[in-house]
C-alpha cells in the first residue's frame, strides 16, 4: 500500500497537467482545424464548392494524389526489403543503412530540393544529357515524385524495423526446415506478422506525401494547372489574397489529415488486440 501511494501523484497535479495538456491540443490543433472551416465557409457554401471546383483546385487535388499513390510502391518495396535485412540480417554495414534511413529526418525538405535541382537541373550532374534526350525532370512530376520519395521512404522501414526485430527470426527459421520457399516464407509467415505495422507505415508515409511543402516546391517550378499540389496551391492563392479558394483547398488538406487519423487510431488499436491476444496465448505457455 505504501509503495503504491508513493508512486502516485497528487490529484491536483494529475488534473493540472490533464488539462495543459488537453488545452495545448485545442488551441494548436482543434482551435486551427476550426478557424480553417470556419474561414472557408465564411461567405457560404456556394461560394465554398464554387472554389472547390475551380480547374487549378482540382488539378492540385489530383496532382496530390497521383504523386501519393507513385511513391506508395516504392515505399512499401524498400521499407519491407531494409526492415528484413536490418532485423533478420548480420551484415557490414548496416548501422550505415540505418543511419541513411534516418537521412531525410535530419536534412531539411529544401534542401533535399536543391539536391535534385543540382543533379538534374539544367545546370546539374545529369541536366545536359537529360535536355538532349528531351526528358524533363526539374519543373515536372517525375521531379515532384523524387522529392516526395525522398521524403517519405523511411516511415515504413522505421516502424517495421523494431516490429521484426521483436518478433525474431524463429518462425522464418522454422518455415524454412519445413521446405518452404523464400516466397512462401513471406506471404504465409512475415507478411502476415507485420500486416498492421505495415499499414501503420504506409498511413504515415502517406499523409506524409500528400502535405509535403518544401521539397516539392523547390522541384516544383509552381505551374498552374500543371505542377502545384494542395500544398502549394494553398500557398498561391493566399498570396493573391484569394482567402475562400485558400482556406477551401486547405479543408481539403485538413480532411484528409483527419482521415489519416482515424486510420491511424484504428490500426493502432488493431496491433494492440492482436499484441494482447498473442501474449495471453504465449502466457500459460511460459508458465
Amino acid at each position: 500500500m505504501k509503495s503504491t501511494r508513493a508512486t502516485q501523484e497528487p490529484a491536483w497535479i494529475r488534473y493540472t497537467l490533464l488539462t495543459l495538456g488537453l488545452g495545448f491540443l485545442f488551441f494548436f490543433l482543434c482551435l486551427p482545424l476550426l478557424a480553417v472551416f470556419v474561414e472557408a465557409l465564411a461567405q457560404g457554401w456556394p461560394l465554398y464548392v464554387a472554389a472547390l471546383q475551380e480547374p487549378e483546385t482540382l488539378s492540385a487535388v489530383w496532382l496530390t494524389i497521383v504523386i501519393a499513390v507513385a511513391v506508395l510502391p516504392f515505399n512499401i518495396a524498400f521499407g519491407v526489403a531494409a526492415a528484413w535485412a536490418i532485423a533478420k540480417f548480420e551484415f557490414k554495414g548496416k548501422s550505415l543503412l540505418i543511419t541513411l534511413i534516418d537521412l531525410p529526418f535530419a536534412v531539411s525538405p529544401v534542401v533535399a530540393g536543391l539536391i535534385f535541382i543540382l543533379i538534374f537541373g539544367a545546370q546539374g550532374t545529369f541536366g545536359p544529357w537529360l535536355s538532349e534526350h528531351d526528358i524533363k525532370i526539374i519543373f515536372a512530376i517525375p521531379g515532384m515524385i523524387l522529392a516526395t520519395l525522398f521524403i517519405t521512404f523511411p516511415f515504413i522501414a522505421r516502424e517495421l524495423i523494431p516490429l521484426m526485430q521483436s518478433q525474431g527470426k524463429d518462425e522464418e527459421e522454422a518455415a524454412v526446415s519445413l521446405g518452404a520457399s523464400g516466397w512462401q516464407m513471406f506471404w504465409r509467415v512475415t507478411l502476415p506478422n507485420i500486416k498492421w505495422g505495415l499499414l501503420y507505415g504506409v498511413i504515415l508515409s502517406n499523409a506524409r506525401a500528400m502535405g509535403e511543402f518544401g521539397a516539392v516546391s523547390v522541384v516544383s517550378g509552381h505551374i498552374r494547372g500543371e505542377t502545384n499540389t494542395l500544398p502549394l496551391h494553398v500557398e498561391i492563392l493566399y498570396n493573391e489574397y484569394n482567402a475562400i479558394g485558400a482556406f477551401a483547398a486547405a479543408s481539403v488538406l485538413a480532411l484528409l489529415a483527419m482521415v489519416t487519423l482515424v486510420a491511424k487510431t484504428i490500426v493502432e488499436w488493431r496491433m494492440k488486440k492482436e499484441t494482447e491476444m498473442l501474449n495471453a496465448v504465449l502466457a500459460p505457455e511460459k508458465t
